[in-house]
C-alpha cells in the first residue's frame, strides 16, 4: 500500500446518496466528485458511515445495493460499511429492520441473555444489508441527570459490564463487528458533546470504579473496536484536552492500563465537543498522535486528509504509527469477513424468527415494570 493508500484507511467518511453511482450535490461541494463510488475511488477510505440524513437509507434493497457498490469501488481494500444501530433513542435503520427495545429498557431486566439476543438479531440484519459494523454497544454508565442516560444500560456498573459483554458476545454470534462507546466514559455529565466540551472532574479511583468495568467486560469478550468521547477529565488528563485527542487517556489508560489493542475509533469529529480548541486540520493529527486509529466523520474529509498524510511526510507521524493503525483496521476487516466475498439478502430482515426473538424481549420488559 501506498502511503496515500495508508492514510485513507484512517478514515470513516459520510457520503451522500441512496446509490453509489448516483450523483448528489453535497458529494461534489464536500468532496469534488459527484457520487459515492467517485469519492471512494478519490480518497480510499477505510469505511462509510450510514445515515438516514445524507440519503443513505429508505429501503432494504437500496441499502443491500449501496454497501454492494460502494464495497466495489474499493477493490484494492475493501471497505467496511457501519452504522449506528443502538436501538431505542439511536436507531438510524428505522423501519427497515426489526424493532428491537434501546439498552435501558434492556437494562431494566437485569437480565444479559436479553442483550445478546438482541444484539444477534441486529448483527443478522445488518450484516443481510451488507454492513460490518455496528457503532453499539453503549458502555457507559449512566449518572442521574446524565445526557447518555436514555442511552445507556444502567448506573450500575456490574449490571452494565454484564450487558456489555453479553451484547459483544451477540454481534460476534451474528458476524458482525461491535463498537463499545464512549471512552473512558460519557456517563458523569448532562453536557451533550455534540453541542459543547463536557468536563467531569471526578477521581481517577471513581473512574477506575465506576467507567472503566464495563471496558474491561468490552475487552475481555474481544470488542472490536473502542469510540473515545469528546469530554475531557481533568482528573485523567490536566491538559484540557478532549479524551478523543488525549494521548493521557487512548494510550495511556485504554492501551496501557486496560491492555487494549484493537481499534480505537474517534466519536464523529464533526461535534462542538472535539472542536472547541483546534482546527478541523489539526484535530486529525492530534488524534493520530494521541493513539486513536480511525477517523469518523471529519467535516472537511480533504483538509484532514492531507494535515494527517503532510504530518506523516514531515516526520511528525512517523510512518511506522500510521502502519499500526492500518494493521488494526485490516485485522478487525479479516476478523469480520471485509476482505473477502460478501453477499447480501435483504430479505432476511424481519424473518418470523427475528420477529419472535422481539416480542419474547418486549415480554421480558413488560414484565421487568
Amino acid at each position: 500500500m501506498s502511503l496515500e493508500d495508508k492514510v485513507g484507511q484512517l478514515f470513516m467518511i459520510v457520503v451522500y446518496g441512496p446509490r453509489a453511482g448516483a450523483a448528489h450535490q453535497e458529494n461534489t461541494a464536500r468532496y469534488g466528485v459527484a457520487t459515492p463510488a467517485e469519492v471512494v475511488r478519490r480518497f480510499r477510505p477505510g469505511g462509510v458511515i450510514l445515515f438516514p440524513w445524507a440519503g443513505n437509507i429508505s429501503t432494504a434493497e437500496q441499502v443491500a445495493a449501496l454497501t454492494t457498490g460502494l464495497r466495489k469501488a474499493s477493490p484494492l481494500v475493501p471497505l467496511m460499511v457501519g452504522v449506528d444501530q443502538e436501538n431505542g433513542e439511536v436507531a438510524r435503520l428505522g423501519s427497515l429492520v426489526t424493532k428491537l427495545p434501546g439498552a435501558p429498557a434492556i437494562g431494566r431486566t437485569r437480565d444479559p441473555r436479553l442483550a445478546r439476543d438482541v444484539a444477534r438479531v441486529t448483527g443478522e440484519e445488518l450484516r443481510d444489508l451488507g454492513i460490518a459494523v455496528d457503532f453499539a454497544p453503549v458502555a457507559d454508565v449512566s449518572a442521574k441527570g446524565s445526557f447518555i442516560r436514555s442511552r445507556a444500560y444502567g448506573s450500575d456498573p456490574k449490571l452494565v459490564s454484564a450487558m456489555v459483554r453479553a451484547a459483544v458476545e451477540g454481534f460476534h454470534a451474528a458476524g458482525v463487528a461491535s463498537v463499545a462507546k464512549h471512552f473512558p466514559g460519557h456517563g458523569g455529565t448532562s453536557v451533550d458533546s455534540h453541542q459543547d466540551l463536557p468536563v467531569i472532574t471526578y477521581s481517577k479511583a471513581r473512574w477506575r470504579r465506576v467507567d472503566a468495568p464495563p471496558f474491561r467486560a468490552a475487552i475481555e469478550r474481544g470488542v472490536d473496536a473502542i469510540m473515545t468521547a469528546h469530554v475531557a477529565m481533568p482528573r485523567l488528563d490536566p491538559s484540557g484536552d478532549p479524551a478523543t485527542l488525549s494521548r493521557a487517556v487512548i494510550t495511556g489508560l485504554l492501551r496501557g492500563e486496560l491492555g487494549y489493542d484493537g481499534v480505537v475509533v474517534t466519536d464523529a469529529l464533526d461535534m462542538a465537543g472535539v472542536r472547541k480548541r483546534y482546527g478541523d486540520a489539526e484535530v486529525a493529527v492530534r488524534a493520530i498522535l494521541a493513539g486513536a486509529d480511525l477517523l469518523l466523520m471529519p467535516p472537511d474529509l480533504p483538509t484532514a486528509y492531507q494535515a494527517v498524510l503532510t504530518a506523516v511526510r514531515s516526520g511528525r507521524i512517523p510512518e511506522r504509527r500510521i502502519d499500526e493503525s492500518v494493521l488494526r483496521i485490516l485485522r478487525l476487516k479479516e476478523r469480520r469477513g471485509v476482505l473477502g466475498p460478501t453477499r447480501t439478502d435483504p430479505g432476511g430482515v424481519k424473518s418470523a424468527e427475528h420477529l419472535k426473538v422481539a416480542r419474547r424481549v418486549a415480554a421480558a420488559i413488560a414484565d421487568a415494570r
